[in-house]
Protein backbone atom coordinates (compact mmCIF):
# COMPACT_ATOMS: atom_id res chain seq x y z
CA UNK A 1 0.00 0.00 0.00
CA UNK A 2 1.45 3.39 -0.97
CA UNK A 3 0.21 6.94 -0.70
CA UNK A 4 -3.23 8.21 0.28
CA UNK A 5 -6.36 6.80 -1.41
CA UNK A 6 -8.19 9.06 -3.83
CA UNK A 7 -10.68 11.37 -2.12
CA UNK A 8 -13.58 10.12 -4.29
CA UNK A 9 -12.92 6.55 -3.14
CA UNK A 10 -12.88 7.62 0.50
CA UNK A 11 -16.11 9.58 0.06
CA UNK A 12 -17.81 6.58 -1.58
CA UNK A 13 -16.65 4.27 1.20
CA UNK A 14 -17.72 6.68 3.95
CA UNK A 15 -21.16 7.07 2.37
CA UNK A 16 -21.56 3.29 1.88
CA UNK A 17 -20.66 2.61 5.53
CA UNK A 18 -23.12 5.24 6.74
CA UNK A 19 -26.01 4.36 4.38
CA UNK A 20 -25.49 0.58 4.41
CA UNK A 21 -25.97 0.16 0.66
CA UNK A 22 -24.54 1.18 -2.68
CA UNK A 23 -27.83 2.77 -3.75
CA UNK A 24 -28.00 4.81 -0.53
CA UNK A 25 -24.41 5.98 -0.97
CA UNK A 26 -25.17 6.93 -4.59
CA UNK A 27 -28.14 9.07 -3.52
CA UNK A 28 -26.06 10.79 -0.81
CA UNK A 29 -23.26 11.61 -3.24
CA UNK A 30 -25.46 12.36 -6.26
CA UNK A 31 -23.75 9.80 -8.52
CA UNK A 32 -24.71 6.48 -10.08
CA UNK A 33 -24.51 3.17 -8.14
CA UNK A 34 -21.98 1.96 -10.70
CA UNK A 35 -19.68 4.88 -9.87
CA UNK A 36 -19.87 4.04 -6.17
CA UNK A 37 -19.09 0.35 -6.82
CA UNK A 38 -16.12 1.32 -8.98
CA UNK A 39 -14.68 3.59 -6.25
CA UNK A 40 -15.14 0.90 -3.60
CA UNK A 41 -13.20 -1.59 -5.71
CA UNK A 42 -10.41 0.93 -6.28
CA UNK A 43 -10.13 1.53 -2.53
CA UNK A 44 -9.88 -2.20 -1.76
CA UNK A 45 -7.21 -2.62 -4.43
CA UNK A 46 -5.27 0.32 -3.04
CA UNK A 47 -5.38 -0.99 0.52
CA UNK A 48 -4.99 -4.66 -0.37
CA UNK A 49 -7.85 -5.46 2.01
CA UNK A 50 -11.39 -6.73 1.65
CA UNK A 51 -13.48 -3.95 3.14
CA UNK A 52 -16.85 -5.20 1.93
CA UNK A 53 -18.30 -8.68 2.12
CA UNK A 54 -20.52 -9.56 -0.84
CA UNK A 55 -23.24 -12.20 -0.53
CA UNK A 56 -25.26 -12.08 -3.71
CA UNK A 57 -26.90 -8.69 -3.90
CA UNK A 58 -26.27 -8.08 -0.18
CA UNK A 59 -23.13 -6.15 0.81
CA UNK A 60 -21.84 -5.27 4.28
CA UNK A 61 -18.60 -4.12 5.87
CA UNK A 62 -16.05 -6.70 6.94
CA UNK A 63 -14.27 -6.45 10.30
CA UNK A 64 -11.49 -4.46 8.61
CA UNK A 65 -14.09 -2.38 6.83
CA UNK A 66 -15.80 -1.43 10.09
CA UNK A 67 -12.50 -0.38 11.65
CA UNK A 68 -11.50 1.63 8.58
CA UNK A 69 -14.92 3.26 8.27
CA UNK A 70 -14.85 4.46 11.88
CA UNK A 71 -11.59 6.32 11.22
CA UNK A 72 -12.63 7.67 7.82
CA UNK A 73 -15.99 8.85 9.17
CA UNK A 74 -14.26 10.61 12.08
CA UNK A 75 -11.88 12.25 9.64
CA UNK A 76 -14.70 13.63 7.48
CA UNK A 77 -16.43 14.87 10.63
CA UNK A 78 -13.30 16.81 11.59
CA UNK A 79 -13.03 18.25 8.10
CA UNK A 80 -16.65 19.32 8.26
CA UNK A 81 -16.05 20.92 11.66
CA UNK A 82 -13.03 22.81 10.34
CA UNK A 83 -15.07 24.13 7.43
CA UNK A 84 -17.79 25.26 9.81
CA UNK A 85 -15.27 27.15 11.93
CA UNK A 86 -13.97 29.00 8.87
CA UNK A 87 -17.48 29.66 7.57
CA UNK A 88 -18.59 31.06 10.92
CA UNK A 89 -15.46 33.19 11.26
CA UNK A 90 -15.93 34.70 7.80
CA UNK A 91 -19.64 35.26 8.18
CA UNK A 92 -19.69 36.61 11.72
CA UNK A 93 -18.35 40.15 11.93
CA UNK A 94 -19.06 40.51 15.66
CA UNK A 95 -16.03 40.33 17.96
CA UNK A 96 -16.31 38.07 20.99
CA UNK A 97 -14.35 38.86 24.15
CA UNK A 98 -14.20 36.26 26.91
CA UNK A 99 -12.88 37.12 30.36
CA UNK A 100 -12.99 35.97 33.96
CA UNK A 101 -16.34 36.95 35.41
CA UNK A 102 -15.04 39.57 37.84
CA UNK A 103 -12.65 41.03 35.27
CA UNK A 104 -15.54 41.40 32.88
CA UNK A 105 -17.97 42.86 35.39
CA UNK A 106 -15.63 45.17 37.28
CA UNK A 107 -13.05 46.19 34.67
CA UNK A 108 -13.18 45.60 30.93
CA UNK A 109 -16.97 45.43 30.78
CA UNK A 110 -17.05 48.99 32.06
CA UNK A 111 -14.28 50.15 29.74
CA UNK A 112 -15.91 48.67 26.64
CA UNK A 113 -18.16 51.71 26.26
CA UNK A 114 -15.05 53.73 25.38
CA UNK A 115 -14.39 51.32 22.52
CA UNK A 116 -17.98 51.58 21.35
CA UNK A 117 -17.60 55.37 21.20
CA UNK A 118 -14.39 55.02 19.18
CA UNK A 119 -15.81 52.41 16.78
CA UNK A 120 -19.61 52.70 16.77
CA UNK A 121 -19.85 50.37 13.78
CA UNK A 122 -18.36 47.39 15.61
CA UNK A 123 -20.23 44.78 17.63
CA UNK A 124 -18.61 43.19 20.68
CA UNK A 125 -20.07 40.17 22.47
CA UNK A 126 -18.91 39.79 26.09
CA UNK A 127 -18.62 36.33 27.67
CA UNK A 128 -17.84 35.93 31.38
CA UNK A 129 -16.54 32.51 32.44
CA UNK A 130 -14.00 30.99 34.80
CA UNK A 131 -13.33 28.10 32.39
CA UNK A 132 -10.63 28.63 29.79
CA UNK A 133 -12.31 28.30 26.38
CA UNK A 134 -11.05 26.65 23.24
CA UNK A 135 -10.91 29.77 21.11
CA UNK A 136 -11.47 28.06 17.75
CA UNK A 137 -14.09 25.54 18.85
CA UNK A 138 -16.03 27.99 21.02
CA UNK A 139 -15.90 30.83 18.52
CA UNK A 140 -14.02 33.18 20.87
CA UNK A 141 -11.87 35.90 19.31
CA UNK A 142 -10.16 37.30 22.43
CA UNK A 143 -9.71 36.00 25.98
CA UNK A 144 -8.47 37.82 29.09
CA UNK A 145 -7.08 35.24 31.52
CA UNK A 146 -4.95 35.26 34.64
CA UNK A 147 -1.43 33.89 34.83
CA UNK A 148 0.62 32.07 32.21
CA UNK A 149 -1.73 30.07 29.96
CA UNK A 150 0.47 27.82 27.82
CA UNK A 151 -2.59 26.45 25.97
CA UNK A 152 -2.92 29.67 23.96
CA UNK A 153 -0.32 29.97 21.18
CA UNK A 154 -1.05 33.69 20.71
CA UNK A 155 -0.95 35.54 24.04
CA UNK A 156 0.87 38.45 25.69
CA UNK A 157 0.97 39.98 29.14
CA UNK A 158 -1.76 42.59 29.51
CA UNK A 159 -0.97 44.11 32.93
CA UNK A 160 -0.15 43.15 36.50
CA UNK A 161 -2.66 44.34 39.05
CA UNK A 162 -2.20 45.45 42.65
CA UNK A 163 -4.55 44.85 45.60
CA UNK A 164 -5.33 47.18 48.49
CA UNK A 165 -7.70 47.10 51.50
CA UNK A 166 -10.89 49.03 50.79
CA UNK A 167 -14.17 49.50 52.60
CA UNK A 168 -17.37 51.50 52.61
CA UNK A 169 -16.95 54.85 54.39
CA UNK A 170 -19.93 53.83 56.53
CA UNK A 171 -17.95 50.93 57.99
CA UNK A 172 -15.37 53.17 59.64
CA UNK A 173 -17.57 56.11 60.64
CA UNK A 174 -16.58 57.07 64.19
CA UNK A 175 -14.00 54.29 64.28
CA UNK A 176 -11.41 55.18 61.69
CA UNK A 177 -8.31 52.97 61.93
CA UNK A 178 -5.12 54.82 62.82
CA UNK A 179 -2.69 52.25 61.41
CA UNK A 180 -2.80 49.37 58.96
CA UNK A 181 -2.96 46.66 61.59
CA UNK A 182 -6.21 48.17 62.93
CA UNK A 183 -7.97 46.85 59.82
CA UNK A 184 -7.78 43.34 61.27
CA UNK A 185 -10.22 44.44 63.95
CA UNK A 186 -12.94 44.85 61.31
CA UNK A 187 -14.81 42.13 59.41
CA UNK A 188 -12.60 40.80 56.62
CA UNK A 189 -13.86 39.57 53.25
CA UNK A 190 -11.71 36.82 51.76
CA UNK A 191 -11.40 35.94 48.07
CA UNK A 192 -10.41 32.36 47.22
CA UNK A 193 -9.65 31.78 43.54
CA UNK A 194 -9.62 28.38 41.86
CA UNK A 195 -7.26 26.69 39.41
CA UNK A 196 -4.44 28.78 37.98
CA UNK A 197 -5.77 31.74 39.92
CA UNK A 198 -4.87 30.13 43.25
CA UNK A 199 -2.16 32.75 43.71
CA UNK A 200 -4.72 35.33 44.76
CA UNK A 201 -3.55 38.04 47.17
CA UNK A 202 -4.49 37.11 50.73
CA UNK A 203 -4.89 38.98 53.97
CA UNK A 204 -1.92 37.03 55.30
CA UNK A 205 0.18 38.42 52.42
CA UNK A 206 -0.94 41.96 53.19
CA UNK A 207 -0.25 41.53 56.91
CA UNK A 208 3.30 40.49 56.07
CA UNK A 209 3.62 43.48 53.71
CA UNK A 210 2.85 46.01 56.45
CA UNK A 211 4.78 44.11 59.13
CA UNK A 212 1.71 43.37 61.26
CA UNK A 213 2.26 41.16 64.32
CA UNK A 214 1.83 37.48 63.43
CA UNK A 215 -1.39 35.82 64.46
CA UNK A 216 -4.56 34.24 63.09
CA UNK A 217 -6.45 36.25 60.48
CA UNK A 218 -10.23 36.17 61.03
CA UNK A 219 -12.39 35.04 58.12
CA UNK A 220 -15.85 36.58 58.15
CA UNK A 221 -16.85 35.74 54.57
CA UNK A 222 -15.17 33.85 51.72
CA UNK A 223 -16.12 33.98 48.05
CA UNK A 224 -14.59 32.73 44.81
CA UNK A 225 -15.50 35.91 42.92
CA UNK A 226 -13.72 39.21 43.48
CA UNK A 227 -16.82 41.02 42.29
CA UNK A 228 -18.95 39.45 45.03
CA UNK A 229 -16.48 40.47 47.73
CA UNK A 230 -16.29 44.02 46.35
CA UNK A 231 -20.09 44.28 46.31
CA UNK A 232 -20.20 43.09 49.92
CA UNK A 233 -17.65 45.75 50.88
CA UNK A 234 -19.72 48.44 49.16
CA UNK A 235 -22.67 47.25 51.25
CA UNK A 236 -20.61 47.86 54.40
CA UNK A 237 -20.01 44.21 55.27
CA UNK A 238 -16.27 44.53 55.82
CA UNK A 239 -12.88 45.25 54.29
CA UNK A 240 -12.00 43.67 50.96
CA UNK A 241 -8.48 43.18 49.62
CA UNK A 242 -9.50 44.49 46.22
CA UNK A 243 -7.71 44.83 42.93
CA UNK A 244 -7.23 48.42 41.88
CA UNK A 245 -8.57 47.71 38.38
CA UNK A 246 -11.88 46.55 39.84
CA UNK A 247 -12.68 49.36 42.25
CA UNK A 248 -11.91 52.48 40.22
CA UNK A 249 -15.57 53.39 39.75
CA UNK A 250 -16.38 52.69 43.40
CA UNK A 251 -13.50 54.91 44.54
CA UNK A 252 -14.50 57.75 42.17
CA UNK A 253 -18.08 57.59 43.41
CA UNK A 254 -17.06 57.45 47.07
CA UNK A 255 -18.68 54.05 47.59
CA UNK A 256 -15.31 52.67 48.70
CA UNK A 257 -12.34 54.32 50.40
CA UNK A 258 -8.76 53.25 51.03
CA UNK A 259 -7.74 54.17 54.59
CA UNK A 260 -4.15 52.93 54.12
CA UNK A 261 -2.72 52.82 50.62
CA UNK A 262 -0.32 49.90 50.98
CA UNK A 263 -0.63 47.99 47.71
CA UNK A 264 0.15 44.31 47.24
CA UNK A 265 1.36 43.19 43.81
CA UNK A 266 -0.44 40.18 42.35
CA UNK A 267 1.72 37.10 41.83
CA UNK A 268 0.95 36.80 38.10
CA UNK A 269 -0.19 39.07 35.27
CA UNK A 270 -3.41 39.16 33.37
CA UNK A 271 -2.87 38.03 29.79
CA UNK A 272 -4.59 38.66 26.49
CA UNK A 273 -4.99 35.68 24.16
CA UNK A 274 -6.50 35.69 20.70
CA UNK A 275 -7.28 33.51 17.71
CA UNK A 276 -4.99 34.35 14.81
CA UNK A 277 -7.82 33.88 12.29
CA UNK A 278 -9.98 36.37 14.18
CA UNK A 279 -7.60 39.21 13.39
CA UNK A 280 -8.96 39.19 9.83
CA UNK A 281 -12.40 40.28 11.07
CA UNK A 282 -13.46 43.91 10.65
CA UNK A 283 -12.18 46.10 13.53
CA UNK A 284 -10.30 43.13 15.08
CA UNK A 285 -6.79 44.52 14.80
CA UNK A 286 -7.88 47.90 16.13
CA UNK A 287 -9.69 46.17 18.99
CA UNK A 288 -6.56 44.15 19.73
CA UNK A 289 -4.47 47.33 19.92
CA UNK A 290 -7.12 49.02 22.07
CA UNK A 291 -7.14 46.14 24.56
CA UNK A 292 -3.35 46.22 24.83
CA UNK A 293 -3.41 49.99 25.37
CA UNK A 294 -6.08 49.63 28.09
CA UNK A 295 -3.93 47.01 29.75
CA UNK A 296 -0.82 49.20 29.73
CA UNK A 297 -2.77 52.12 31.15
CA UNK A 298 -4.34 49.98 33.87
CA UNK A 299 -0.94 48.65 34.86
CA UNK A 300 0.20 52.22 35.50
CA UNK A 301 -2.99 53.17 37.37
CA UNK A 302 -2.88 50.07 39.58
CA UNK A 303 0.75 50.37 40.62
CA UNK A 304 1.80 52.49 43.63
CA UNK A 305 3.00 55.98 42.89
CA UNK A 306 6.81 56.17 42.52
CA UNK A 307 8.61 57.16 45.69
CA UNK A 308 9.87 60.71 45.71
Amino acid sequence: MAGIPHLKALQAFAAFGTQGSVSGAARELGVSPGAVTQQLQKLEEHLGLALIERQGRHMELTRWGRLYHAEIHAGFERLSGASEIVRRARGDTALSLSALTSVLGKWIGREIFEWRALCPGSVVQLVGTEQEPDLERDGIDFRICYGPQARYPHAVDLFTDWAVPACSPRLIEGRRPTEGADIFGFPLLHIVWAGAASLAPSWEDWAALIGAPPGPIPCDLSTMLSSSAIDAAVAGRGFVLAQMSMIADELDAGRLVIPFDHRLRLAAPYRLAWSAASLDKPFARDFHRWLLAKGRRQGVLSAPAPSA
